[in-house]
């Protein structure tokens, strides 16, 4: 699991499954993992990059095997993956496909604190996000065909799981909205009454008396 890993960050992750192909420098790894997006699936952030690399040196992952110069440019270290660090790239991957973890969202944070807006407000605010997640869906399955045609469908697949997500959330907010604005979402009319009556206090029961 992550909590026993020698260098935890996902960026470990990116930079072993980059080097497992061949040697390279940090440079080059860096650009490697931004033409192919892995910065967006893994959430690198750049500014500890180096650091990572080192520690990842450090604690065996990747050695050193030459230094490299090109013109005026400073000399760079070429890195390559170590057996544990082939042990570790295998054993991550294992533990993030198999078990599921419950990942922070603000939406959901969102949601959990719809009832302080309006209901017509949600709504609004609920079709206004729709309208974007229905463009994102578009725009991500045209790219996925355009990828497609060139790229091995193994190397796809995280994209074809975010469209999905992506597609569920858009039906989700769509039925949703259908409930919200046909009047047929339980307590709709109890949520409505307490922000037109002056915000009064819930209490436990949901009832409760005006707020002093």
């Amino acid at each position: 699991m992550a909590g026993r890993r020698k260098v935890g960050n996902l960026t470990a992750l990116a930079v072993l499954a980059v080097l497992v192909e061949r040697p390279m420098h940090p440079y080059e790894i860096a650009t490697t993992l931004r033409g192919r997006g892995k910065d967006q699936d893994m959430g690198i952030k750049w500014g500890s990059f180096y650091t990572v690399v080192r520690n990842m040196q450090r604690h065996g992952l990747i050695e050193p095997v030459a230094s490299v110069r090109e013109g005026r440019r400073p000399e760079r270290t070429v890195y390559r993956i170590t057996a544990d660090g082939r042990a570790e790239l295998v054993d991550w991957a294992r533990d993030l496909v198999a078990a599921p973890v419950t990942e922070e969202s603000s939406f959901r944070a969102g949601l959990s604190v719809l009832a302080a807006l309006h209901p017509d407000e949600a709504v609004a605010l609920l079709q206004a996000r729709l309208a974007l997640v229905e463009d994102g869906v578009r725009r991500d399955r045209a790219a996925l065909a355009g990828h497609a045609a060139q790229v091995p469908r193994l190397f796809l697949i995280e994209n074809e799981y975010d469209l999905t997500i992506r597609e569920a959330e858009a039906g989700w907010l769509r039925a949703l909205l259908a409930e919200l604005v046909s009047g047929s979402f339980p307590g709709l009319g109890e949520w409505r009454a307490y922000h037109e009556a002056g915000a009064r206090d819930p209490g436990p029961t949901g009832g409760g008396e005006p707020a002093p």
